[in-house]
């Protein structure tokens, strides 16, 4: 993973020692104690999170390890996957979806309580292409010109829902030469040029640098994902899984992580 400033760990610290002792924890470690609380005990936890979070969930999740000594394993996809890996019963301690409609899918099935999520972040589509664009691609509407190649998120994810709707405010009639299961499968295909262009997450276009060129897509402002995130019901069995998970939620929303994903261009979200 990758390891942060030192002057994020200790705010990170800090933000998520606050969480903590409103939830009734209240210690550092696996061993440390404060003045105000008995001392708490951490557990390994996994962490199912959509695929775009990938970078900033592992950027958090280091200093979270760091804080409580307890190993956090992430496995990362599609939120529809991961919402239906929940429900047959996958062991998950905490779920982040990039959309609230997949993690109304978790809490209908009883993987997630009812009334626990709470949203985190958001995050909007843009169009990307190799960087040749061989495809002549300078806006949203080329995508629907004959001979260009389009990949897309398929509908039951999140990205490809919120591309559908964005096909749908525009008007636009786009024929995807494939339907990924995941935003970064897209980003990948892009990339590599197997396609002349994609719709991706912002976050996901910044985050790959040289490898895509970035189109200007004004018209995916008006389509927002917001991404809620909670404690699973298998991550509230053990006190000490979900004095972890608890830890990583609060981490998240605490100041110090909106930093990490507003600097990799999330939005904040919106209640």
């Amino acid at each position: 993973m990758t390891r942060t400033p030192r002057t994020f760990r200790a705010a990170l610290a800090g933000a998520a020692l606050l969480g903590l002792t409103a939830c009734g924890g209240g210690a550092t470690g696996p061993s440390a104690t404060s003045p105000h609380t008995s001392a708490q005990t951490y557990a390994p936890i996994t962490v199912f999170a959509a695929a775009s979070l990938h970078s900033v969930f592992d950027e958090i999740g280091a200093d979270v390890e760091t804080r409580t000594g307890a190993r956090i394993t992430f496995s990362y996809a599609g939120s529809s996957d991961l919402a239906a890996q929940l429900g047959a019963g996958a062991p998950g301690d905490v779920f982040a979806s990039a959309n609230e409609k997949q993690m109304t899918v978790a809490v209908d099935a009883g993987s997630v309580p009812s009334g626990t999520p709470r949203p985190f972040a958001t995050n909007t589509l843009t169009v990307v292409t190799p960087k040749d664009d061989p495809g002549h691609v300078d806006s949203l509407a080329d995508l629907a010109r004959p001979g260009v190649t389009t990949v897309v998120c398929a509908p039951q994810v999140p990205c490809g829902a919120a591309t559908k709707e964005l096909f749908a405010a525009t008007s636009l009639t786009v024929k995807p030469v494939s339907e990924e299961a995941s935003v970064t499968d897209v980003l990948g295909k892009v990339a590599s040029g197997q396609a002349d262009a994609g719709l991706v997450y912002v976050t996901d276009a910044t985050g790959a640098g040289e490898a895509v060129s970035v189109v200007t897509t004004p018209e995916a402002q008006r389509i927002v994902n917001t991404y809620p995130i909670a404690v699973t019901t298998h991550g509230r069995e053990d006190p000490a899984r979900a004095a972890t998970a608890e830890a990583f939620v609060e981490a998240v929303r605490a100041e110090s992580g909106q930093q990490v994903l507003r600097a990799a261009g999330f939005g904040a979200p919106n209640t």
